[in-house]
């Protein structure tokens, strides 16, 4: 079924395509659930009620973007969301200067594998693993997270310098990289 009668039917109620439009898009979104919470459970938490708002919101999506950045859009403002409430740990506010992105050679990318990452990810203090997940992998600038997450840029910079920091400690641990890595 083409992508604007799949909308169309699931705007209009039909199960068997809002049954397709989540098995089109669910296993992905899992993904950007499990980078934001520890456990599956808590993953398909957030994945059941963003679909619930997906379906609930669907009439809105103009076709502006891909139906796909949409959705994940959609997904991330529910994890953040359900950070917002549980409110586990809070964000600091301390304030530190930084420049690059933190990243890893091809060979340790390659040693490590999706799985291995996700999981160092997944270890991260909340506060760190929602800034580095919305500035390093969904691409939102540090002015935006700030206004999403109720913080102030420099604290998203300071989380996500924290956050380069667990993961190349956790790295380096795990023998992927020396001792002394070089931020680039």
């Amino acid at each position: 079924m083409q992508e604007k009668e799949l909308i169309h039917q699931c705007i209009a109620g039909k199960a068997t395509a809002q049954k397709m439009l989540y098995e089109r898009f669910s296993s992905k979104m899992m993904g950007v659930c499990m980078r934001y919470f520890r456990t599956v459970e808590e993953a398909e938490d957030v994945l059941q009620d963003g679909f619930i708002k997906i379906f609930q919101n669907l009439s809105s999506y103009r076709g502006d973007g891909s139906l796909e950045g949409w959705i994940r859009r959609t997904i991330v403002n529910t994890a953040l969301d359900q950070l917002r409430k549980k409110k586990e740990e809070r964000v600091g506010n301390d304030v530190e200067e930084f420049a690059n992105v933190f990243s890893v050679n091809e060979t340790v990318s390659a040693q490590l594998g999706h799985e291995v990452l996700l999981k160092l990810i997944a270890s991260m203090p909340n506060g760190y693993r929602t800034v580095f997940n919305l500035f390093a992998i969904e691409g939102y600038s540090h002015k935006e997270i700030g206004d999403l997450l109720h913080i102030t840029e420099n604290t998203s910079k300071s989380q996500y310098k924290k956050a380069r920091h667990y993961l190349e400690n956790s790295l380096i641990e795990l023998k992927y990289i020396e001792s002394e890595p070089k931020l680039s």
